[in-house]
């Protein structure tokens, strides 16, 4: 090199004041690590899609997000289906002929005449099982009633209802067993429905007769005074015991005293045991 070169520029010239203006390189020190700050600024900046990316994936999914996903799936997949087959339905129809859609129309009309024929059959049977339920309820209340009846007839059973209260006092003893007997025939001509003796219940098969001064009925020895209840209409009873020449003006020729009470309920309590025929049996099926 020339001497020229080696010279140093006085301070006044440009190249001088060029180099003081700059700054002073710095010698990066070898081997020093990055900080956090320096490493993010270091990175490339994201754009809005690859930001999106970035939160949505690797997902994070519970377990309450991944059943409501499968119901919806679930949901959308049935829906689909029905959609479809009711486009394949349509589409059936919509490309039938007319042949056809009146051969459709003839069975949807016989299937409606079977359904309908089916429910009156349904309902005439239901409407005869009405009827034969209310009739054997009926029957059976008619049965029971019936038995009630024959029960009072019979004397196994109690009865109450309006009636009269008959007394006989004999304290002479000249009160017969035929007077009674005629008593209690008159009291049934006159529509007596139950009758009851000093505790002996009179029925169809009662007999009476005499035991000393005394009467006995069906066996049984009762004494004076002789108390009839009898169940029947007062209005028809009492006239029937009254009448000129019967029961109570031959039993007070007899200087016996008769007195006869109606009343609004009278209650025929004696029983006598049911009796099994020996030979008789019904003779309905």
């Amino acid at each position: 090199m020339s001497n020229e070169d080696e010279t140093p520029k006085p301070p006044g010239t440009p190249e001088h004041r060029l180099r003081r203006e700059l700054p002073q390189e710095i010698p990066a020190a070898a081997g020093r690590p990055l900080g956090a700050a320096e490493e993010r600024q270091s990175e490339p900046a994201l754009t809005g899609r690859q930001r999106l990316v970035k939160g949505l994936w690797p997902p994070r999914v519970t377990r309450a997000q991944l059943i409501v996903a499968l119901l919806l799936f679930g949901l959308g997949f049935g829906l689909a289906i029905q959609v479809a087959s009711n486009s394949d339905g349509s589409s059936a129809l919509r490309g039938a002929r007319q042949e056809d859609l009146v051969r459709i129309l003839d069975e949807l009309d016989s299937r409606t005449q079977r359904l309908q024929d089916e429910k009156q059959g349904l309902e005439d049977q239901r409407a005869e099982l009405e009827n034969s339920s209310n009739q054997a309820a009926e029957a059976r209340k008619q049965t029971a009633e019936k038995e009630r009846q024959l029960g009072i007839l019979a004397g196994t059973v109690a009865a109450q209802g309006p009636g009269i209260t008959m007394t006989i006092g004999d304290t002479k003893g000249t009160v017969q067993a035929d007077m009674l007997l005629d008593a209690i025939q008159e009291l049934r001509a006159a529509g007596a429905e139950a009758i009851q003796v000093n505790g002996v219940r009179v029925v169809a098969s009662t007999y009476l007769s005499d035991s000393g001064k005394s009467v006995s009925v069906d066996g049984n020895k009762i004494t004076q005074p002789y108390r009839f209840k009898v169940i029947g209409k007062p209005q028809d009873l009492e006239p029937a015991l009254n009448i000129p020449g019967g029961v109570v003006q031959t039993l007070e020729k007899e200087q016996a005293t008769v007195t006869v009470e109606p009343s609004t309920k009278i209650v025929v309590d004696a029983l006598r045991a049911a009796k099994q025929p020996d030979y008789a049996r019904s003779s309905s099926p």
